[in-house]
């Protein structure tokens, strides 16, 4: 059970406060309502351009990593295509100075066109040093487009393209700031060794005088139902052949959810799941396989990739894995099974909020998802699905018209396929 506090200020920011007086240390997490999906077709990469940005220094602080190591602390972010997320853990002594120097850079940005220039470089080189110059990088730039064809998931948070960030211009960045990077939209938690009401003072002091902005209204292209396999074929200098199928699947609020979430676990979760056993451990045609789904806000996928052994084509992949799934459609899973993947979510779950830095995170998602308190309803919701809920999940997702899926060849065997 996580305990948490909440206030909203005046501007718009609302804060959660999680005391742990078991620990040393102090978490400030703070999330924007912002990500890839947010961006223009014609301007892609420009959140994932900010997670950067924001560690250039603001107009009074050069350099924000400097300050957080001087005080014995450690920070980050992460970029998604819903949000976008920055934390600092510091000795809880020292929360202070993580709520100023993040105050500090919401309120005065660095627009400095040096910073902007050094960022800009950097991830153009990641663009390239992870998305295509690494084995198997680009799958998302390929698959991606090939299933959501309407919706701004169409891309991938590093953008379509690099160009989309070597032509961004100053005042481009200063307006993508300033519409979404404000108080309102913004979700603030601290968490740790701290005292609410010393909290809720420090926070009123570095926050309560940042002006709110203008809360952008989402209004996203919404992606029909799909309606035919999709299939596209790619070949590339990797070691082995690959296939990697999406299959469309509900929201983050979707009732059946969790269901779907456990049926991705019944196929592909660890080596004791049904696609490894068959295919890798029996068969020995794949050399790993695996199912996961996407945990998207709006329309997520549930994802099954391998990689296969030399000498099969992804076609033979994709009929071996079809036929694991005909199996597991036709022939009802038993409670035994059931039970197994049910008590490997809650062992994950459980495990996950060890950390006080992953408690802070799932207060911020979850109040971003319009109910914080779903936070501590995840193993009861994960308890409650049935066998069929489970096996009904699985017929509305696992249906051939509802995937896309990516043959990746290896550039060697290209031949033997075809």
């Amino acid at each position: 059970m996580i305990d948490f506090s909440h206030f909203t200020l005046d501007n718009g920011l609302r804060v959660y406060i999680h005391e742990d007086k078991t620990v040393s240390i102090a978490t400030v997490n703070i999330m924007y309502d912002v990500g890839s999906r947010d961006e223009s077709p014609h301007r892609t990469g420009f959140a994932h351009l900010f997670e950067h940005l924001m560690f250039s220094g603001s107009a009074n602080i050069p350099n924000f990593d400097t300050i957080v190591q001087q005080v014995g602390g450690s920070n980050n972010a992460y970029t998604s295509p819903d949000v976008t997320n920055y934390y600092t853990v510091v000795p809880a002594p020292n929360v202070e100075t993580a709520l100023w120097l993040e105050a500090d850079r919401m309120l005065s940005l660095s627009f400095d066109p040096n910073a902007l220039e050094v960022q800009r470089k950097v991830v153009i080189e990641e663009f390239k040093q992870r998305y295509l110059n690494q084995p198997y990088g680009d799958i998302w730039l390929h698959l991606r487009p090939l299933v959501y064809q309407k919706h701004s998931y169409n891309w991938a948070t590093i953008g379509k393209e690099i160009k989309h960030i070597e032509d961004a211009t100053l005042e481009e960045v200063k307006s993508f700031f300033f519409k979404h990077y404000r108080p309102d939209n913004a979700i603030l938690v601290v968490a740790g060794n701290v005292e609410k009401y010393e909290v809720e003072k420090m926070v009123k002091k570095w926050f309560g005088d940042i002006p709110k902005g203008n809360r952008p209204m989402r209004n996203l292209e919404k992606e029909p139902p799909q309606t035919e396999a999709r299939h596209k074929k790619v070949t590339a200098k990797v070691p082995l052949n690959a296939i990697y199928k999406a299959y469309r699947m509900g929201d983050r609020n979707a009732a059946d959810y969790y269901a779907t979430d456990l049926v991705s676990d019944v196929l592909g979760r660890d080596k004791s799941a049904r696609l490894y056993q068959k295919l890798v451990k029996e068969k020995e045609m794949f050399n790993s396989i695996g199912a996961y789904i996407m945990g998207s806000v709006d329309e997520g996928l549930l994802v099954i990739s391998g990689k296969l052994n030399p000498a099969y084509t992804p076609e033979q992949g994709e009929e071996a894995i079809q036929t694991v799934i005909d199996n597991f459609l036709e022939n009802e899973i038993s409670d035994e099974e059931l039970q197994k993947v049910k008590n490997q979510a809650e062992a994950s779950h459980v495990f996950s909020e060890v950390e006080v830095l992953n408690r802070a995170m799932n207060i911020a998602y979850y109040a971003l998802l319009g109910d914080v308190d779903r936070v501590n309803q995840i193993s009861e919701k994960v308890a409650q699905v049935t066998k069929q809920d489970l096996m009904t999940a699985a017929k509305k997702t696992l249906r051939k018209e509802n995937c896309s899926t990516l043959y990746y060849y290896a550039e060697e065997l290209s031949s033997v396929a075809g």
